[in-house]
């Protein structure tokens, strides 16, 4: 077992972050620690781990003595490179394939350490707290000041969480859209954000993308209640967001234009498949959705008695709500592998924010899938629909 400098079962350290990558075992490719800004009802601090397969992320809970300790048993064994950032230190542990490993420590710079300390998962926010936001102050989230209105801390996070999904592709949606050239006045961004609601996050992407990136956009939110719609278009129309437009419609009927991106949170049942049609026939670079509501094949389920050996998961009310929403998940990912996206199934945000908590991204590839791989899925597909003896909504839509 190692002991990385300043950390032994007598002597810890406070961890504020630390990245590990490189492994030389199991499945993950990439683990992430927080030290989050807020301490429990004994003083102590908690963490946020987030785990990284190929193909999903992963997160997890840590009290402070369970961060030491997964840093102690994995910084320089199941991962070959380890930064730790403590509020005095940047700490690098290395090791190469001899096992060998090996420590390095520099000093922080002075000024940052106390802010750190205190608070530094706030700071890994992409919408930094303190910082007046005139969006979240709009909507109800922040206050003038730019301090997070404590009920609304959960929907803080929640935004936040969805602009790193963004911030992690956009270099990729970029060499996609104009081959590593970059997004210009008279070729911006397109993004459509399907059931846009109060445009949580259409004035989140706007802002991230244009005042953080500094990225030209074209973006178009479309939902169905017209008073909310107005009230965006008024507060576009006020703060001159004259690269945002808003229609009131129906995600199913949409067919005016093509887009870069689509984003959904939240979109309700099949109105997330009609969504995800959409960018697939417009042949869209990048989709982020966020399903809710799915009752499909839960409605489906109920008049199905037989359901073979998935027959255990429908016993139980809550068990078969979601074993329904996890196949129409599943099927959604297979179906979009086949039509030339390569799918991530994400934790969206931790339970507690919200139990719609999976995320589907998926970036349109270069080259199509091999006949291979679009022959297994479709038996992949295929075998789940005929043992649930079901039909799927964006199977239909992408066939027709």
């Amino acid at each position: 077992m190692i002991e990385p400098p300043l950390l032994t079962l007598y002597n810890t350290i406070m961890i504020l972050s630390a990245v590990f990558s490189k492994p030389a075992a199991g499945e993950y490719t990439k683990v992430r620690l927080f030290r989050m800004p807020e301490v429990n009802a004994k003083g102590t601090a908690s963490y946020s781990a987030e785990f990284f397969t190929k193909t999903q992320v992963f997160q997890k809970k840590f009290s402070e003595s369970e961060a030491e300790v997964f840093y102690r048993e994995n910084a320089g064994t199941t991962f070959k490179n380890v930064i730790c950032i403590t509020p005095e230190e940047e700490i690098t542990t290395l090791a190469n394939r001899h096992g060998e490993i090996k420590t390095l420590t520099k000093k922080r710079k002075a000024e940052l350490k106390l802010k750190n300390a205190l608070s530094n998962r706030e700071k890994n926010y992409i919408l930094k707290e303190g910082e007046p936001v005139p969006f979240l102050v709009h909507l109800g989230i922040m206050t003038e000041e730019g301090k997070i209105i404590s009920a609304k801390h959960d929907k803080f996070r929640q935004i936040n969480r969805f602009l790193e999904f963004l911030d992690d592709i956009i270099e990729e949606i970029t060499q996609i859209c104009t081959d590593g050239n970059g997004f210009k006045e008279n070729r911006p961004l397109s993004i459509l954000d399907f059931g846009s609601g109060k445009s949580y996050l259409t004035f989140a992407v706007h802002h991230y993308l244009t005042k953080i990136k500094h990225i030209p956009v074209s973006i178009t939110g479309i939902d169905l209640k017209k008073d909310v719609i107005d009230d965006c278009k008024n507060f576009a129309l006020k703060n001159g967001f004259t690269d945002i437009k808003f229609i009131c419609g129906n995600v199913a009927d949409f067919e005016n234009e093509n887009c870069d991106i689509m984003i959904t949170l939240h979109a309700c049942d099949t109105a997330t498949d009609y969504a995800l049609s959409y960018a697939v026939k417009k042949n869209t670079a990048a989709i982020l959705s966020v399903p809710c509501c799915q009752h499909e094949i839960n409605a489906q389920l109920r008049k199905n008695a037989d359901a073979g050996a998935a027959s255990v998961f429908l016993h139980h009310g809550i068990l078969k709500e979601r074993f329904a929403a996890l196949a129409t998940d599943a099927l959604r990912a297979e179906i979009l592998e086949q039509n030339s996206y390569d799918v991530q199934l994400l934790e969206f945000i931790d339970e507690q924010g919200t139990p719609k908590n999976l995320l589907i991204r998926a970036l349109r590839r270069k080259q199509p899938a091999s006949p291979q791989k679009i022959t297994e899925s479709k038996e992949r597909l295929e075998n789940l629909l005929s043992v649930l003896n079901i039909k799927q909504t964006l199977l239909n839509l992408t066939q027709s």
